[in-house]
């Protein structure tokens, strides 16, 4: 997708600050973090949204969870705890439309988020 924002990081177009980067994924600090430790797992292959996901996207599914705890340990955060949230739709708070799971740490995080 030539003009999504996370395409662009994946093509190294735009760039980021990358915690690291698998054949499948890659993990990168969020520009507007909303906690202390914010990073951001994608998918190299772009994927509107989890909406858009289908049963043959299970391994990478898969593999973009187990990104989320490598970043949570990247970040420093893994022992002390951390939240992985995936904002789906315009409703849901998603802003950029490419699948990507947020890691988010480094402070307490209250229930019920906003």
């Amino acid at each position: 997708m030539s003009d999504c924002l996370f395409c662009k990081i994946v093509e190294k177009r735009i760039p980021a600050r990358i915690l690291f980067e698998t054949e499948e994924l890659i993990a990168f600090n969020d520009v507007n973090p909303q906690a202390p430790m914010h990073a951001l797992v994608i998918p190299k292959r772009h994927i509107r949204s989890l909406a858009d996901v289908d049963p043959e996207d299970c391994t990478l599914l898969g593999a973009l969870l187990i990104g989320s705890q490598r970043a949570a340990k990247e970040l420093g955060i893994d022992e002390s705890g951390y939240r992985v949230v995936a904002n789906t739709g315009a409703d849901g708070g998603q802003s950029v439309f490419h699948i990507h799971f947020h890691v988010l740490g480094g402070r307490p995080l209250a229930w019920p988020p906003g």
